[in-house]
């Protein structure tokens, strides 16, 4: 099973803070979608579904992920990417 998971915008993370300059949203928030994600029952039939931690539902990715040439071309690069440093 694969679930996709935003576990949350603008963190209480050292980037945030200082590329942001904001205390950001408690990092428990993420930790807890991620355990539930793992093992709670809302996620059991929810593979290949994307939930979004900052709504807290189930719902489309951004277009670009639902775009199968954009994300073949994504894939390439990736592909290509790991090649040259192996």
């Amino acid at each position: 099973m694969m679930v996709a998971a935003n576990p949350g915008s603008l963190l209480a993370s050292k980037m945030v803070q200082e590329g942001f300059g904001v205390a950001g949203n408690d990092m428990n928030f993420s930790a807890d979608i991620l355990i539930e994600a793992a093992l709670g029952a809302r996620f059991a039939d929810a593979s290949g579904a994307y939930f979004d931690n900052d709504s807290g539902a189930f719902v489309n990715p951004h277009a670009a992920a639902l775009d199968i040439d954009h994300v073949a071309d994504v894939m390439s690069t990736i592909k290509e990417l790991i090649a040259q440093t192996g």
